[in-house]
């Protein structure tokens, strides 16, 4: 399957596991205390169905090359998504872009159960899609600078459809930047460990330092300013160093291989 193929592909995916796997628990009601896991569960079901399916019977690409071999890598990737966002929220609060919010001593009681939440219906399916699947089909056919801007780019163009604090337009720009930029991170840890694990963890952690402190932005563009600064030196610390020739693809595919 052509490049562009399976980029439009992985993005129709995209949408249809969280249509398809959340379906079954949107008919619980709202104020069910299982509607969010069940519908994470779900995602995440319907995103392994796909990708399999996918592989299966139209880029015929092996499940093994998705990386399984060392979920270890996502502690790492943890510390590399989660680190750069509480440096970015530090320097936030430094110069007055977010403020502390009023904290409910019992929410925090269900912050792991958020942890998990946001592992089960983001950062797992998406990095499963995205540097997993499609980051193997296209290390076969073309070098690891292209898949890293492909990767990049269409994972973050994509959050022009989500939601977030931004309210301008400009500030609508700057959360898809910080998406591309996650995306690159991502697609970094993906290159660096040669697996989907660090580059889930990379997403996770993301995520996980968005919840943990109870911040509230007041300069939304400037918190997003901060995140890409940051996150995208650790994208550049995770190339570093990864032993890939940028203009051979024979290269990934070997690195991904062993």
């Amino acid at each position: 399957m052509k490049p562009i193929w399976s980029v439009l592909l992985v993005v129709v995916a995209m949408f249809a596991q969280v249509l398809a796997g959340s379906l079954p628990a949107s008919l619980l009601s709202r104020d069910n205390v299982l509607r969010q896991p069940l519908a994470a569960v779900g995602v995440t079901l319907a995103g392994l169905l796909l990708v399999f399916l996918i592989r299966r019977f139209l880029d015929r690409r092996p499940w093994s090359a998705l990386g399984w071999h060392r979920p270890s890598h996502i502690l790492i990737g943890v510390a590399a998504g989660l680190v750069p966002i509480l440096v970015a929220n530090g320097l936030s609060l430094a110069v007055g872009a977010v403020t502390w919010t009023p904290v409910n001593v019992s929410d925090l009681v269900w912050l792991p159960l958020v942890f998990l939440i946001v592992l089960l219906n983001q950062a797992f399916p998406e990095e499963l899609l995205w540097r997993g699947h499609l980051a193997d089909t296209l290390l076969a056919r073309l070098s690891p600078r292209t898949v890293l801007i492909i990767s990049s780019v269409g994972f973050g163009a994509l959050h022009i459809v989500s939601q977030s604090p931004a309210q301008t337009i400009p500030e609508r720009l700057l959360f898809v930047v910080t998406a591309i930029v996650l995306g690159f991170t991502c697609t970094a840890a993906r290159l660096r460990g040669g697996g989907v694990w660090m580059a889930v963890g990379v997403h996770w952690g993301f995520h996980i330092g968005m919840r943990v402190l109870p911040l509230q932005p007041v300069h939304f563009g400037v918190q997003l300013v901060l995140m890409m600064i940051t996150l995208g030196v650790a994208g550049v610390v995770l190339l570093r160093g990864q032993g890939v020739r940028w203009d051979d693809q024979s290269t990934a595919a070997g690195q991904v291989k062993a």
